[in-house]
């Protein structure tokens, strides 16, 4: 379960930045985590409960914003949404595309006090 592990970054960086800012605990914190970027959700949201108890997080506000995913396609040119990583061109068919947003996964911010 490698959501474990990103859960358990999660804390480490927000362990940091509240030592960063003399702060004993996060108010907020706002992940961005984009649809194509492999991350189970629902075991993500197991692993926060059980990684996040006697840090900084444990009282957190939770805030997950998903991205879609996003593709230009390298024929045509056409940007469009998609929700696999390999999808055909809505215009013209072709399968060779490039993925331009969905595989966040980032802090994107948090609140210290």
């Amino acid at each position: 379960m490698h959501e474990l592990s990103l859960v358990l970054n999660i804390v480490e960086i927000a362990d940091e930045q509240a030592k960063n800012h003399q702060a004993r605990e996060v108010e907020s914190i706002e992940l961005e985590i984009g649809e194509l970027a492999g991350v189970e959700m629902d075991a993500f949201l197991f692993a926060w409960d059980a990684a996040v108890r006697d840090t900084v997080l444990e009282n957190a506000e939770r805030i997950i914003r998903r991205i879609p995913g996003k593709a230009r396609c390298a024929e045509c040119g056409l940007e469009y949404e998609t929700g696999q990583l390999f999808e055909a061109c809505p215009a013209c068919g072709e399968y060779l595309n490039e993925l331009i947003q969905g595989r966040e996964l980032r802090v994107r911010s948090l609140v210290v006090h």
